[in-house]
């Protein structure tokens, strides 16, 4: 049997099954790995339901695990399979740990979530440091309010894993806007494992979107992103009654839903939106880049993944933050403004139509996130590259002898 050096692999495990950052997130740094380098191939492991619909590169592909929900106590459960929440992840970590022992990764990078869903990764993660794969834990810039992580990562015990499992922390920001761990007591051992790398640039998709979802304007727009959807009802409603109320507003804009938005209020927002003059709605575009890149201002939640969006496409934003069920969007925004690189409209619970229509008429006169000089802003996808390729080289063994191993 042939010993000559395979090309490299990385394996990626996102957790979640709701919503766009995760898979936005994870998909950036394959993309990014595999242009990097032309030895490279990447797994994503995923619960995401909608992971086909996004383009993928050459030599990066996705492995779906069952999917899970979210439940308003904090549990979860199974989002198709009749099956009960125990058995749904053990389903998941078989799955896990089974892709990761036959691709045999060269790097193991796991987002955002030390144990996985309901300590589903540990078993993977313990086979792969014994066979000495590199680990990296990859966090965005805020997780939620420290003081409120802190005891959630307590009661997952996921402290053990920090000191003696992962080789790295890699944190997707920078500490001028947050540092995620402030308030969590590390040791010192931990806290060296930290690398802030920088905001994820997203790529700069020169294609058109999906031609049902044609720009529907000849004129400068806004657009009006909420992400995947499924918590953005409020901000699509303000956006809405901002323009039923004030005819004003000089610029049209673009809503595009995301594809967690419950279907009764997407009917009822196309319905609204067919009524004014100045506003188009569409369900979801994958390819939203040249949508974001021709816009001229962004109202957003301030979720991770539009967030580097506003910084790659350097564009005016109004953000509009949720601070439930996680501080998260609030602490980016906030920081944000207070650097200058966006304007933030806290939601106060009554939403004044008022409040929103002055924002959007000044939004395209604000300044743009290059305007304020901030060293190492977008620098995160060079840097992964850089820290994956000084972990991940290592001698390695054709795919074939690690499925004799069994």
């Amino acid at each position: 049997m042939t010993t000559e050096r395979r090309q490299q692999r990385a394996l990626i495990y996102s957790h979640d099954s709701f919503g766009l950052g995760h898979l936005r997130r994870c998909r950036a740094i394959a993309h990014a790995l595999v242009d990097q380098s032309p030895d490279m191939s990447v797994i994503i492991l995923s619960g995401s339901p909608i992971i086909g619909n996004f383009d993928l590169r050459r030599r990066v592909d996705f492995v779906r695990v069952p999917g899970v929900i979210k439940l308003l106590n904090g549990d979860y459960t199974s989002s198709s399979l009749d099956l009960d929440i125990e058995q749904t992840v053990a389903l998941r970590a078989s799955i896990i740990k089974h892709t990761a022992d036959i691709f045999d990764p060269d790097i193991f990078i796991v987002d955002k979530e030390p144990l996985g869903l309901r300590g589903e990764v540990a078993e993977t993660l313990a086979m792969l440091k014994e066979r000495g794969i590199p680990l990296v834990l990859g966090l965005r810039d805020v997780m939620d309010k420290p003081s409120l992580l802190a005891p959630e990562w307590k009661r997952k015990n996921v402290m053990p894993a920090l000191e003696n499992l992962y080789d790295e922390i890699w944190v997707y920001g920078l500490p001028q806007i947050c540092d995620p761990l402030e308030e969590i007591d590390l040791s010192p051992h931990v806290r060296r494992k930290m690398v802030f790398t920088g905001y994820l640039e997203r790529e700069d998709v020169r294609g058109a979107p999906g031609a049902e979802h044609a720009v529907p304007f000849d004129r400068p727009y806004l657009l009006v992103t909420p992400g995947g959807g499924g918590d953005g009802e409020a901000l699509v409603d303000w956006v809405l009654r901002a323009y039923e109320t004030d005819a004003s507003v000089p610029y049209p804009a673009l809503l595009v839903f995301g594809p967690f938005m419950q279907q009764e209020k997407q009917t009822e927002f196309s319905r609204r939106a067919a009524d004014l003059k100045l506003v188009e709605a569409i369900t979801f575009e994958a390819n939203i880049e040249p949508l974001i890149r021709g816009a001229s201002g962004i109202v957003a939640m301030g979720g991770y993944n539009t967030f580097c969006e506003i910084l790659t496409f350097d564009k005016p934003a109004l953000v509009v933050p949720r601070t439930v069920p996680r501080m998260e969007q609030f602490i980016r925004a906030d920081r944000a403004q207070e650097l200058g690189l966006l304007r933030m409209l806290a939601d106060d619970g009554v939403r004044q139509a008022q409040d929103m229509a002055t924002a959007l008429r000044h939004l395209p006169q604000q300044n743009r996130p290059s305007d304020v000089v901030v060293p190492g802003l977008l620098d995160g996808l060079p840097n992964v590259n850089r820290l994956a390729q000084r972990l991940s080289i290592r001698r390695s063994t054709p795919i074939a002898a690690v499925a004799d191993r069994g």
